[in-house]
């Protein structure tokens, strides 16, 4: 049985979005960021910079010290991404101010070498971080941690999404609102499971202007439209007011960049008391006694909500739609159109689970 947790390595490259460092600072605020190749080339020429790469302290003394005073994690997981060039080499990384660990006066602090696609996977350099290592972590408010170590402190303003929820016209009468997910794409969405069909659904939050602008597929007939920034896919509710993600573009899922998918963003901050866990539980029983009210595995590692495809080309896309119009379809099975097994082909041959179902 093909495991759901997401291996450290995964979590790490989740980091690497192709984020160019340099730019020209614009005066207006309100005009658009200039980034010049000439910025670019000065960066990676440089071959004098120091900094101890091995010594996970020194690099946390680093990052931490280049920050400012205040600083907003977005994305609903606390990480807070960073990348940097040592002598034209690019590395990245994160701190996450981890829901479960931050009570105990913990975060987590990784950061690997961000190679080309065709190498080998660098190896990660992950640590726990707390007073054993001269590192305090002190809540200042509900949702704001400062981080000190030596003579620098920077505060962590975690997402507040507390008052977001979705619509009722985007709910199915079965449908549990488990949280607000913001990615770290910077597209906002409703996490809703399912209870009848034991299936999890990424509905695009409308309830603001999305970060993207969507266009319809060549496929589809209208119905599924696909990001132009983000490449994100998404199936057009002829029942309710609402999007639901259907697939993101495989080579960002295989660079696991900021535009892989929202399964790594869970609404952690938001969950109320035990229903994350009972979701997936009822979702995928062979998890039970495996996993904490985050999902997470005794490791740190968590299970991978990804119920939408990896596809090459739009073309691929067009399974779900064909599921939706097909009159052999039960209506009481219409959701299930818009959702993969989550233990299961995530690929462009995958099959919705109303298919799945109607195969057997």
């Amino acid at each position: 049985m093909m495991t759901l947790r997401k291996n450290m390595a995964m979590v790490v490259v989740a980091l690497g979005a192709a984020m160019p460092t340099f730019s020209a600072a614009a005066d207006d605020a309100a005009s658009p960021r200039l980034r010049t190749n000439e910025a670019y080339v000065a960066e990676v020429s440089k071959h004098d910079q120091t900094l101890a790469i091995d010594d996970p302290m020194a690099v946390f003394a680093y990052v931490l010290g280049s920050l400012p005073e205040r600083v907003k994690v977005y994305p609903t997981e606390n990480h807070y991404y960073f990348a940097f060039r040592l002598n034209g080499i690019r590395y990245a990384g994160n701190i996450k101010i981890d829901a479960h660990l931050r009570a105990e006066g913990k975060v987590e602090f990784s950061y690997y070498e961000d190679t080309a696609p065709w190498l080998p996977d660098s190896k990660a350099t992950a640590v726990a971080l707390d007073a054993s290592r001269g590192v305090t972590v002190t809540q200042v408010d509900p949702l704001a941690y400062r981080l000190t170590y030596g003579a620098k402190s920077v505060v962590f303003a975690l997402n507040d999404l507390s008052q977001v929820k979705p619509p009722p016209s985007a709910l199915a009468p079965d449908d549990q609102f488990i949280g607000p997910i913001f990615d770290e794409s910077g597209i906002r969405f409703f996490l809703l499971f399912n209870g009848r069909l034991k299936l999890f659904h990424y509905v695009l939050d409308e309830t603001i202007t999305p970060a993207d602008v969507f266009v319809a597929a060549p496929v589809g007939h209208g119905r599924i439209v696909i990001g132009k920034r983000t490449g994100f896919a998404f199936y057009r509710d002829q029942h309710r007011d609402r999007k639901i993600l259907i697939g993101v573009d495989h080579d960002n899922a295989v660079a696991n960049n900021y535009l892989d998918g929202p399964f790594d963003q869970m609404p952690d901050n938001f969950i109320k008391g035990d229903s994350f866990r009972q979701a997936v539980l009822a979702a995928e029983p062979y998890l039970k006694g495996e996993i904490n009210r985050y999902g997470s595995f005794a490791d740190g590692e968590r299970v991978a909500l990804e119920s939408y495809m990896e596809y090459r080309t739009p073309k691929d896309l067009e399974v779900f739609d064909r599921c939706a119009t097909d009159r052999r379809i039960p209506a009481a099975r219409y959701e299930a159109c818009f959702a993969l097994a989550l233990d299961g082909n995530h690929g462009p041959s995958a099959r919705p689970l109303a298919m799945q179902e109607r195969a057997r």
